[in-house]
């Protein structure tokens, strides 16, 4: 069928806007939203959206990527189809349609709270529209099979009305096998195969009649053995990390540079694995991470038939999880970089009978639509311990009624993060009895690979207790990422780690956060707050010491990498439990001198000394690829030297401060780019010399020829500054712009006296 992008010229309310939009993230918060603190005091909605089809056709569908939620399409006030998921990819089937047809979505989540985090609404992800006339390809009408990734050997089957359709497989332009029918067998001439070491990808084309469908495919097949998991037959080490989905300073809309940036900033980070928490990645995710080699559990609710929030999904969530998992599959089938489904996050239904019989029927289902790819879950071991207690973390007053048991503890999920901010790395010996092993093991023992959320405790004891059983660390703290990992390379039951989180996102304010702000001290943070301030890269995109611990675990690094934790604060912070270091790539602290603050290296090795210059001042052994200094700040360079167990070197780094010439500088991450396409554009504070300081923010303007400010923030966690304004405060010296291309020609994009101009190409 013919494709064309469905994004432009909707009315919403009588203005005409362009897809994809968050509705939600255009609201004004107040402290009074009754989405609250989980959605960063945002509020909720109802939209309806409506667009002149534009096209003749004798058949026509719709594809969404994701509408939140509760969404109808209708099409001239006839409904087509109707998907209460708001994170569900789903295909509306329109039949015929003319020109002056008219289509129109309903969506809303006026009813709040209905999440854990920051949602978004509305039609939030990109729309395509399908046409085709006379014979044609049905949707989602075309799967890829690996058979023998040895030989290059698929299975091609197409779905269509009638007639048989002419497939090739290509390398670029180049042919490298061809037949007919509609489910064939083809080898692939010197196959080359996908991993995340070398993701190669290949086109698939369909051509039936007029009609032409192009698929892109990798060469991969994954296996579960009892001494771990294997991808193309090479064992295979996740190194993970969690996301969310909201896009930053963009709110939840999703944009393809959007999510190739971040993914390629993982993958540069030594990452090579991502969790989509706790819902269905969009598909310019997972493009991006066929494209760049990232391994990605997908994942699909975050909760099942007992309520979270008390609008949540749940109240729909037993009528509609089949359908929820059938459209996962059909858009999740031919990306390479899916190896893994996941049947939900922390849910407690496994303590009772009728939620282990749906996580065995979700496991078959997901094995019958999909036989290809294994099967996990983000199962938190205390929680369910807890329910079967009748400690539901869940209760009725926060989320309505919970149907596995009468008994309720008055726990919510608040006082549940609490609970556990009190507890911190402690939670991962909190499953370790026989008992939770007895509760837990019948849903776990469905799973391909079993995910357990921070029941790192367990790992060595389930090698022993279940040798068979393929473990994941599906959530684990960040900073416990070298002390897990060294079990990961221990135990060849133990496939990987996912820390929490790979990148800060929108709500659940302040899970992570080391803040020396007044309000900063309690576990719920209240309004201004609307970040969860916890990531190994902030909400811009810019490492923190959680970041480089990570890298240096991973040996992503080859020389130790400096973190220094703020010296430009009056008092200590206040320290939430889902970070473990506030530490900066940083040795730039204006005005400072004199004050006392600690200095964190990373890197694999025995010994770490330190020099401030150029005389050595400390030297420290190294525990779990951590060495730490308290150090009295004195402005210039600080290097680290690192030394092996025989005192020999290894490898040096160094971090110098900025000279008193500073100034705003703009970083563009393109310099050529075609109309309407987004740019992002960092603006650091920083010398002549390029050396970012971190200890003088100023109140930045900055203004756009040629195109349009989509935003301009920072990552404080606290938002006090209107990001569509044009005008905004740096954060430890950093901000980011994000910018619309406007038409061929330059778009010049200024901050006070500096200025950089991009390339637009039509």
């Amino acid at each position: 069928m013919k494709k064309v992008l469905f994004n432009e010229n909707w009315k919403l309310n009588g203005e005409t806007v362009t897809l994809p939009r968050d509705e939600m993230f255009l609201t004004a918060r107040t402290a009074d939203s009754k989405a609250g603190d989980a959605q960063g005091f945002f509020q909720g909605g109802s939209y309806v959206y409506e667009k002149e089809m534009g096209v003749d056709a004798s058949f026509a569908c719709l594809k969404f990527d994701g509408v939140y939620k509760n969404a109808k399409v209708y099409l001239n006030g006839e409904k087509k189809i109707d998907v209460p998921y708001g994170y569900s990819p789903f295909t509306a089937e329109l039949g015929a349609v003319k020109r002056s047809d008219i289509v129109r979505v309903e969506c809303d989540n006026a009813d709040q709270p209905d999440s854990r985090w920051y949602s978004g609404a509305g039609i939030y992800r990109n729309v395509y529209l399908y046409t085709a006339d006379g014979e044609h390809i049905l949707p989602n009408g075309v799967r890829i099979d690996t058979l023998d990734y040895s030989v290059g050997l698929i299975r091609v089957r197409v779905n269509v009305t009638a007639g048989e359709a002419e497939i090739a497989v290509l390398d670029g332009d180049r042919i490298c096998a061809e037949g007919k029918g509609n489910d064939i067998e083809l080898t692939v001439k010197d196959a080359k195969t996908w991993d995340a070491e070398e993701p190669n990808l290949y086109t698939c084309r369909v051509r039936l009649g007029d009609d032409e469908e192009t698929v892109r495919f990798g060469i991969r097949q994954i296996e579960k053995r009892s001494d771990g998991l294997f991808v193309n037959g090479k064992n295979v080490l996740l190194k993970g990390g969690c996301v969310h989905h909201d896009s930053g300073l963009l709110g939840a809309a999703t944009f393809k540079k959007s999510e190739y940036r971040r993914m390629r900033i993982l993958k540069e980070g030594g990452y090579n694995a991502i969790r989509s928490a706790h819902n269905p990645a969009s598909e310019e995710m997972l493009n991006a991470c066929d494209e760049l080699g990232l391994y990605v559990m997908d994942e699909t609710w975050d909760m099942w038939y007992n309520h979270k929030s008390k609008y949540d999904y749940a109240s729909v969530w037993s009528s509609h999880y089949r359908d929820d998992i059938r459209r996962l599959v059909e858009r999740d089938y031919n990306h390479p970089s899916v190896i893994l489904y996941s049947i939900g996050n922390e849910i407690s239904e496994p303590a009772a009978k009728k939620g282990i019989d749906a996580a065995k029927e979700m496991v078959d289902l997901f094995h019958e639509l999909d036989p290809n790819r294994l099967v996990t879950g983000g199962f938190n071991l205390m929680i369910i311990t807890n329910a079967y207690k009748g400690k539901a973390v869940y209760n009725a007053e926060e989320g309505g009624r919970n149907t596995d048991t009468e008994k309720t503890s008055g726990m919510n999920s608040t006082l549940f993060n609490l609970l556990t901010s009190l507890v911190g790395s402690g939670m991962n010996k909190a499953a370790n009895s026989k008992k939770s092993d007895e509760l837990c093991s019948p849903s776990l023992d469905f799973l391909d690979v079993a995910g357990y959320n921070y029941a790192s405790g367990r790992y060595p004891l389930d090698a022993k207790l279940h040798p068979n059983r393929i473990i994941v660390g599906s959530e684990t703290m960040c900073y416990d990422i070298a002390k897990n990992w060294a079990v990961v390379e221990k135990l060849p039951t133990l496939a990987g780690d996912f820390m929490w989180t790979a990148w800060d996102y929108l709500g659940e304010n302040g899970i992570g956060a080391w803040s020396f702000e007044k309000d900063g001290k309690g576990f719920s943070k209240p309004y201004p707050w609307w970040l969860a301030d916890t990531g190994a890269y902030d909400i811009l995109g810019d490492p923190n010491a959680e970041a480089d611990w990570a890298k240096a675990t991973w040996h992503a690094s080859d020389k130790p990498l400096i973190d220094v934790q703020p010296f430009n604060h009056p008092n200590k912070a206040a320290r939430a439990v889902w970070r473990g270091t506030n530490g900066l790539p940083s040795y730039s602290w204006r005005g400072c001198t004199g004050k006392k603050a600690v200095v964190e290296v990373f890197f694999d090795c025995a010994r770490i000394d330190l020099y401030l210059n150029g005389r050595k001042i400390k030297s420290a052994k190294v525990k779990e690829n951590r060495a730490k200094f308290r150090i009295t700040y004195i402005p210039g360079t600080i290097e680290a030297v690192a030394y092996d167990q025989a005192g020999m070197e290894l490898a040096r780094n160094s971090l110098v401060s900025a000279r008193d010439d500073l100034r705003p500088v703009l970083h563009p991450e393109d310099t050529c780019v075609r109309e309407n396409e987004i740019v992002y554009i960092p603006v650091r504070i920083e010398d002549e010399d390029g050396i970012l300081e971190c200890s003088a923010d100023r109140r930045l303007k900055i203004e756009v020829e040629n195109g349009e400010l989509l935003a301009f923030g920072s990552a404080n966690p606290r938002l006090t500054e209107d990001i569509r304004s044009g005008e905004y405060t740096t954060y430890y010296g950093r901000a980011l712009a994000v910018v619309r291309a406007g038409k061929a020609g330059t778009m010049k994009v200024s901050v006070e006296d500096q200025s950089a101009e991009i390339k637009v190409e039509a």
